[in-house]
């Protein structure tokens, strides 16, 4: 499955994807907010990859995200209704990850009938609590010591989108 967008290929992750990823899921600025560690090798990678290519229709929907034949990242909703993104660090500033989630968002309102999106940020991360207050996420709430990563405790902020705040702010 691909879809394009004004300078985006979003498709179906491939074994081949390998190396790519690891390059963005290995890099300790990509993943200082992430929900683990940097992969410490291509096995970590591997598992990962995997799990993003098991992902079944009514479960998830998640995309490698390419421009120009090179990977970027990846964006989607590895389970419904959680969206979750990562670029590399080379490819943040740009608009990438705004025009890749807007795709999404429209495929899971208007292809899923999803009635909600949620997202767990943590509140260390301006990026992309900002990006997704720009698409126009809303606070739910906040809990601390919601993520144990490298034996250290991560708060989270939650945030949702609801299909009627996305159509209002497409017209």
């Amino acid at each position: 499955m691909e879809f394009r967008t004004e300078r985006l290929l979003l498709r179906s992750a491939r074994e081949d994807d390998l190396e790519p990823l690891h390059a963005i899921l290995s890099d300790p600025r990509a993943m200082a907010y992430w929900s683990s560690l940097p992969h410490g090798d291509l096995q970590a990678t591997r598992e990962w990859l995997s799990s993003m290519i098991a992902i079944r229709p009514g479960e998830g929907e998640d995309f490698i995200i390419e421009r120009d034949g090179q990977i970027l990242g990846k964006a989607g909703l590895y389970r419904f209704p959680e969206i979750g993104y990562i670029l590399h660090p080379d490819h943040w500033g740009h608009g990438y990850a705004r025009e890749a989630l807007t795709l999404v968002i429209d495929r899971a309102f208007n292809v899923h009938g999803l009635d909600r999106i949620s997202a767990d940020v943590d509140p260390r991360n301006e990026g992309s609590l900002g990006l997704l207050r720009r698409l126009h996420f809303q606070e739910t709430h906040r809990a601390e010591r919601t993520w144990q990563i490298g034996g250290k405790w991560f708060d989270s902020i939650y945030l949702a989108l609801e299909p009627a705040d996305w159509r209002q702010s497409r017209a």
